[in-house]
């Protein structure tokens, strides 16, 4: 098992919500940190239809144990009517709850009960490489950081099936999509698009359905938690920049088997592209497990001068570059950032061997950037 980063922080005994996408690992964290707590699993075919069809029964079966102080309810968005009883017990029985589940659209989308504040809200990830022991880079570009592909000899076949029955099977049905080939068409597209600025028009064009539904298939995927947009740096321009989003994918590895890329190997193009959303995942899920809650972003003008991330007010600017020995030329979107900005630190993470300063620039080994980034180094 990992050791995950994810350990909810300033939850004390609060309720919490805590989402993440299919395989993430939010069961196999729960119950190593509630191992003795009472627990209903919705996957489970006779716990889904006696609490579906009798909500009530949640709250008659808890008032039945008097000792009872936490209950985690697993997949609750299995079964919204369910957060009326939950609201209840909390308020009147100070019940805690852990409400776990793959995606929260359906209890968005439905009205049900949010619990009034009542319970904090926490998200899991893939795995980060703080979590791995002899982390493996290209294991992680090729296999994703969903925990079961991650440990697979050969994850191609994993990927596919999640793909199929999760990606396309449950999504579809969660959305209430009437056709399934022109959403598979837009999974592929989308993953086309991963780390790029997105067009909506070309890709409603490609796949030959109207803008807005583009954007609502966008929509079904972040409400999912199956991809989120990466927006644009717009503060105070001094440049003419671009300001449409870009989108990535929760995870490399379903961007891999969604593309075919075959297998990714040290210095190709592909290579570059996964190392780039690898870098992204991690600055992500650190933002979130730290609680920093830093905003990232992008920032590209119209002539083309582009740094990758920034984080926070603009207090760090990143550049991610594969490859093997970075040179002036690969620094040019930082430099001109920097004379727009005040920035704190100018960073290109490579596959160089030892940090340098190139200017004023520091190139960190992308081992070197993760190590300082998981110890609290580059941003607080």
């Amino acid at each position: 098992m990992y050791d995950r980063k994810q350990i909810f922080k300033d939850a004390a005994n609060e309720s919490l919500f805590f989402w993440g996408a299919r395989q993430t690992g939010k069961s196999t964290l729960l119950r190593s940190l509630f191992p003795d707590v009472l627990w209903f699993d919705l996957l489970m075919t006779e716990e889904f239809i006696r609490l579906n069809k009798n909500p009530e029964y949640l709250r008659k079966t808890i008032l039945a144990m008097p000792s009872v102080s936490t209950v985690v309810i697993d997949e609750i968005q299995l079964v919204p009517p369910l957060l009326n009883e939950v609201h209840w017990l909390i308020a009147n029985k100070g019940i805690r709850f852990i409400l776990s589940g793959s995606s929260p659209r359906k209890i968005l989308r439905s009205g049900a009960n949010l619990l009034g504040g009542r319970a904090l809200r926490y998200e899991l990830f893939p795995l980060v490489s703080a979590e791995i022991p002899d982390f493996d880079l290209l294991r992680a570009l090729n296999n994703g950081l969903l925990p079961r592909h991650y440990d697979a000899e050969n994850a191609e076949k994993l990927l596919s099936s999640y793909i199929g029955s999760y990606l396309r099977d449950e999504i579809v049905a969660e959305a209430r999509l009437r056709n399934i080939s022109i959403f598979s068409h837009f999974l592929e597209a989308a993953a086309f698009t991963n780390g790029e600025i997105v067009n909506f028009s070309n890709i409603a064009s490609d796949i030959g359905v109207s803008m807005p539904t583009v954007k609502d298939y966008f929509q079904i995927l972040e409400d999912t938690l199956l991809g989120r947009f990466l927006p644009s740096f717009q503060k105070k321009p001094k440049r003419r920049i671009m300001q449409a989003p870009k989108f990535y994918m929760f995870d490399v590895g379903v961007v891999n088997s969604l593309l075919n890329r075959g297998k990714i190997t040290w210095g190709t193009e592909i290579f570059g592209k996964a190392f780039e959303h690898f870098i992204y995942q991690e600055i992500y899920a650190h933002s979130h497990y730290t609680e920093l809650n830093y905003n990232i972003s992008y920032w590209h003008t119209a002539t083309h001068k582009e740094v990758d991330f920034i984080l926070g007010d603009n207090e760090v600017a990143i550049e991610v570059k594969s490859c093997a020995e970075a040179q002036t030329r690969h620094i040019g979107g930082l430099k001109a950032f920097a004379e727009d900005y005040s920035v704190k630190k100018l960073l290109l993470v490579s596959n160089d061997l030892y940090p340098r300063m190139l200017g004023n620039v520091l190139v960190l080994p992308w081992k070197v950037f993760l190590q300082k980034l998981w110890a609290g180094e580059l941003i607080s």
